[in-house]
């Protein structure tokens, strides 16, 4: 059994500056993935912690799906109401809807398909990625899967979902289709951000109206637009410093219009609650026709924030969630619609402002304050979720590199974007300004809705096969469940296209056609640094100085290759009389897990023999992490190559002559001593700080940070490991420079006519306008050294 040796920097100073070694032992898969099948399990709460946990909730997750009341009548019944009996049929519709689809399906079922606590369809597709491999830039290594976050379940090769991860993994189309598939999820998720503020807001601000009839409908507009704006404008701020607020208003809203609903129930019409009967469906359908169908994009919107819901999961336990909704949302939903369709029975004429006229006149200001209140939740919400899913998809190099700011020390996921933010209040008022009214805005956010509830639906079929290898029957029944009232709600919004339809539908495909061709010219760039690699043959073949002069410092070369060495440095040295004395080749890399332990980011192996003094070091983030520019990411480094250079002399028995060869193959002697991080390339050579058996290691008595001495059972290290690191010392003082390469992707001549507007406009115009790689890795501008070269596709 071998065991990695690493190190905890948390531990650092604890037990007199004593450092302490993490040993883990490499188990076969199918043990590691019993034992990390779960890794987010749940702890027991306390009853008492658990309703606390369930009453935050409320003011994060069911903001965007609390304020549905405010608009969906009124948008189900744009033409007014002909006949009693459809409100009691809409009614019957809303009830099954919240049923099916919020309660069974989210709450109990995909809410469970999270990754280690994290929701949204980023989160589904990480997990996707651990189960086959299907993700378009392969640039993992069997190192990544033993980490603690890595989790995965196995299957047995004649199983289903053996056959369809082998069907997956056979095409990369079929990996490309699923990748869209999750692109397009993300783009109406982008979209909800867009369109929630607006209704929401715009619904909220349509109360001034009601006890002002002679006012303008643009006064409204612009009452909403100033909300807006100031919504926008504190985001900077994060929600931690606000959100104690939001539950206590959440729960007042639920409270208070589930109490006038059950009034309004008591004062018109009781019978109301024959609804619940699902005849009245089949009445609805059967007396509307035509009408009574496309009304469906109306009753679509009771269910309007529910993916938010997924999205925002990571905040809380997912039994405080379930209960927050089983207890609270649910009812009190169910009792706001019934209290407004018994008032519409009576007062059809009404339907316009139905919220705000069912409301009784001794509290309808302070409904009015706690509805806007609401609202401005509920568009935090999802101006958050998109945040959120913005950040994911940079992780898995699906968006421009844009700045995020984490707003809070402790919530790392609470995430901020400054250039989104605007792009969001921009579009945002120019839907509320442009239409004006909350019918056609609801047209367009009913379209977004179906569409991401369609895709989750499909990933989820995936996840149910894969991850959680379920019988074909009940993965047969979730999703033709699903299909079927998705299907049944996407035909009637369909109808709705060209009466504000439209608007998610663009939206989406220009951010969909962005986040493509990003990913697209991102997989290219890969590729060409794993083609371009430079034969270590060829480096060996220099010698140590490289066939130049080694002048005193450390060269830092960032680097997308977690192996082999990458063709800016042959560049690099083809084009300057001079190296570094030490050279680190430098991978950041994002792994399709929420986050990965600190103690185990960093890897770091020798390149070459040791007088080459050269080095890798890959750094691994989750796509929940802080980002990679961290304020002590050189120190970690440094910090992980020295600790490297201390364990790599403890051992034993392994010469020179063994560790390495001209065509990185290791001898018998070697293979015992080492693991090596190699993906089989003959022409690379490198090696991985791991040991054949834990005895192999002498305990350790004493490190400190000041000291270049290990003692192990009183013996002290070799000579050769004092000057290597005093070397490093010394070097680092001396200066360190960062290389890093200007990849310029360009279409060739003979490329089609939509690949040259791709490549040559698009993807170029997106690597000006986003943020440096000196910006996002934090390199000094006096430190700075670029290597350009050019790329054709």
């Amino acid at each position: 059994m071998a065991a990695t040796v690493e190190i905890d920097d948390h531990n650092e100073n604890d037990n007199g500056n004593m450092w302490v070694l993490d040993q883990k032992l490499d188990q076969p898969m199918d043990e590691e993935a019993g034992r990390l099948k779960n890794m987010y399990r749940e702890k027991k709460f306390s009853s008492l912690l658990l309703l606390r946990l369930a009453f935050q909730s409320l003011g994060v997750v069911y903001g965007d799906l609390g304020t549905s009341p405010l608009y969906v009548f009124y948008n189900t019944f744009p033409r007014g109401i002909g006949d009693p009996e459809e409100v009691v049929g809409a009614l019957s519709l809303i009830i099954y809807s919240l049923t099916l689809i919020p309660l069974l399906k989210y709450v109990f079922i995909v809410c469970r398909a999270n990754d280690n606590g994290q929701g949204g369809t980023f989160a589904l597709y990480s997990l996707l990625c651990r189960h086959a491999k299907i993700k378009t830039i392969p640039n993992q290594h069997r190192t990544d899967e033993e980490l603690t976050t890595y989790s995965r379940s196995t299957f047995h090769e004649q199983s289903f979902a053996a056959k369809t991860k082998r069907w997956l993994e056979s095409c990369a189309s079929r990996k490309n289709a699923l990748l869209i598939l999750v692109l397009v999820g993300t783009c109406n998720v982008i979209g909800d951000g867009i369109l929630t503020p607006s209704i929401s807001v715009l619904s909220a601000a349509g109360g001034i109206k009601v006890d002002h009839p002679n006012m303008s409908n643009s006064v409204v507009v612009v009452v909403a637009v100033i909300i807006l704006v100031g919504l926008f404008s504190m985001q900077h701020y994060g929600t931690d410093k606000v959100g104690w607020l939001f539950a206590p208003i959440v729960l007042l809203w639920f409270l208070l219009i589930g109490g006038v609903g059950l009034f309004n129930i008591w004062k018109y019409d009781k019978s109301v609650l024959k609804a619940f009967s699902p005849v009245y469906i089949y009445r609805y359908f059967k007396r509307g026709g035509k009408d009574g169908w496309t009304s469906l994009g109306g009753i679509m919107l009771s269910i309007t924030g529910t993916e938010a819901l997924f999205a925002d999961l990571a905040h809380f336990p997912l039994s405080a969630v379930q209960l927050a909704f089983t207890v609270i949302v649910f009812p009190c939903l169910l009792l706001a619609y019934c209290g407004q369709a018994a008032y519409l029975i009576n007062n059809k004429e009404h339907v316009i402002d139905a919220f705000y006229r069912s409301i009784p006149d001794g509290i309808y200001w302070p409904m009015f304050i706690v509805a806007t209140a609401a609202a401005i939740v509920a568009s935090q919400a999802t101006i958050s979720a998109t945040f959120s899913i913005i950040k994911q998809a940079l992780a898995h190099g699906c968006f421009p590199r844009v700045k995020v700011v984490h707003t809070s020390k402790k919530f790392p996921g609470q995430v901020y974007i400054p250039d989104i933010n605007w792009i969001l209040m921009l579009l945002c008022i120019a839907v509320t300004a442009g239409f004006k009214n909350k019918n056609q805005i609801g047209n367009a956010y009913g379209t977004a809705v179906v569409v991401v509830m369609l895709n989750t639906t499909l990933i989820m079929t995936l996840i149910m096969i894969l991850v959680w290898r379920c019988h074909w029957f009940w993965v047969l029944l979730f999703t033709g469940l699903s299909l079927v009232v998705e299907c049944t709600y996407f035909s009637a919004v369909l109808f709705k296209v060209d009466q504000g339809g439209w608007v998610p539908l663009v939206i989406a495909a220009a951010f969909l056609v962005i986040m493509y061709v990003w990913h697209y010219g991102t997989v290219k760039r890969y590729e060409f640094e794993m083609h371009s690699k430079v034969s270590m043959a060829w480096i060996l073949g220099l010698g140590p100085s490289l066939g130049l002069v080694r002048v005193p410092g450390i060269g830092l070369v960032y680097t997308e290759l977690a192996s082999g060495v990458p063709h800016i440095f042959s560049h690099f040295i083809t084009n300057l009389p001079a190296i570094h004395s030490v050279v680190v080749f430098v991978c950041v890399k994002y792994l399709p897990v929420y986050t990965v332990p600190e103690e185990e980011r960093f890897l770091v192996k020798r390149i070459g023999p040791k007088n080459f003094h050269m080095f890798r070091c890959v750094a691994r983030y989750g796509y929940k992490d802080l980002h990679k520019k961290d304020e002590d990411f050189e120190k970690k480094l440094f910090d992980n190559l020295f600790l490297f250079l201390r364990l790599e002399h403890m051992m034993e028995g392994c010469s020179d002559s063994d560790e390495y060869s001209l065509y990185g193959q290791r001898t018998e002697q070697s293979r015992d001593c080492l693991l090596s991080y190699n993906n089989g390339n003959t022409t690379s050579s490198s090696i991985d700080l791991t040991f054949s058996t834990v005895d192999s290691i002498a305990p350790i008595k004493s490190l400190t940070n000041g000291d270049l001495t290990v003692k192990s059972y009183g013996q002290a290290s070799s000579q050769t490991e004092v000057d290597e690191v005093e070397f490093l010392s010394h070097c680092r003082d001396a200066g360190v420079v960062h290389i890093l390469g200007n990849t310029v992707v360009r279409a060739r001549r003979d490329s089609r006519l939509y690949k040259k507007i791709a490549v040559d406009y698009i993807y170029a115009f997106l690597r000006k306008i986003c943020r440096e790689n000196s910006v996002i890795f934090n390199v000094p501008h006096e430190s700075l050294l670029n290597v350009g070269q050019i790329f054709y596709v």
